[in-house]
């Protein structure tokens, strides 16, 4: 069955499972089935949130990974690590289970690109396809269908599977082969972790001088210095709010990936290192919770 999407574009309307409905994963989903109009299937760890998402959208819920995939095309998982990869992915009631030949695995999860590696090789022995595409964008961009998506695989895979994923995201772009989109995942916390204590310590800095931060960054924002958290987190970083956007322990999970990767290939991470070690000392102030632009509870305690 083919419709018109807003693009014009005829798509093939697919059968879908997707795996993990965390704060995310719920809202992407439901992407899938009212944007993208596929068959959706879910499967969550809670099954009442499960019941709860088909409930709200009108798709289905599965009791376990396996039977979600069963005549899929493609398979979507964002879970929270790469032990969570692997629990829904392997063994009798896994994902692989249940997928068909031809079938494609996408993982949205942030994971090692060890692991992108690990499952495309296993995908392809048992003659399915498989996707790394890690999402950047938070919860918000989840919710709006906006997210920025970075994959890794074959360009065929790529390709076939990039309509599908352009129901949540506003970019979507194929870095390489697999592992690729966890490596540009990386890179792009790493930026992250700079520019959020760069700006922790600008408006600390303000702050301390007496100005007003709201009407200097109405200035240097539209300069060298702007960037997206400058415009997004500085009224809430000045106003001491720190219950916006992408939590601390996501965020020292993610640079962990980074440090361990950047073991294995040689590169120096200085300053990604000591703000992982300053997110440490948000989470000892009991900031486990709160988002990243935090660092700036740090410098003001």
């Amino acid at each position: 069955m083919t419709e018109s999407n807003s693009t014009g574009r005829e798509d093939r309307m697919a059968k879908v499972a997707f795996i993990g409905l965390g704060v995310m994963g719920y809202p992407m989903a439901g992407h899938l089935k009212n944007k993208g109009g596929h068959d959706v299937t879910v499967y969550n760890r809670t099954a009442d949130k499960a019941k709860k998402w088909a409930d709200e959208h009108g798709g289905s819920h599965a009791p376990t990974p396996r039977a979600a995939a069963e005549g899929c095309d493609f398979v979507f998982m964002c879970v929270g690590n790469d032990d969570d990869v692997r629990s829904v992915v392997y063994g009798e009631d896994g994902i692989f289970a249940g997928m068909g030949d031809g079938a494609t695995l996408i993982d949205n999860t942030t994971a090692s690109a060890e692991l992108a590696r690990e499952l495309a090789e296993a995908a392809e022995e048992k003659g399915f396809k498989f996707v790394d595409a890690p999402v950047s964008g938070g919860q918000a961009g989840a919710e709006n269908g906006a997210l920025t998506v970075m994959c890794g695989g074959a360009e065929a895979d790529f390709e076939a599977a990039k309509p599908v994923i352009e129901c949540y995201a506003k970019m979507v772009g194929l870095m390489g082969p697999a592992g690729s989109g966890q490596l540009t995942k990386m890179m792009n916390q790493i930026c992250i972790a700079g520019l959020v204590q760069g700006l922790s310590e600008s408006i600390a800095f303000g702050q301390k001088a007496g100005l007003d931060i709201e009407k200097v960054v109405s200035v240097i924002s539209k300069g060298a210095a702007g960037s997206w958290q400058m415009e997004n987190r500085h009224k809430t970083m000045d106003q001491g709010h720190y219950d916006h956007g992408f939590a601390v322990e996501w965020m020292r999970k993610d640079l962990g990936i980074c440090l361990a990767e950047a073991k294995r290939n040689g590169a120096r991470l200085p300053v990604t290192a000591l703000v992982d070690q300053f997110y440490a000392e948000v989470e000892a102030m009991g900031g486990r919770r709160w988002d990243t632009s935090s660092l700036l509870a740090l410098l003001n305690r």
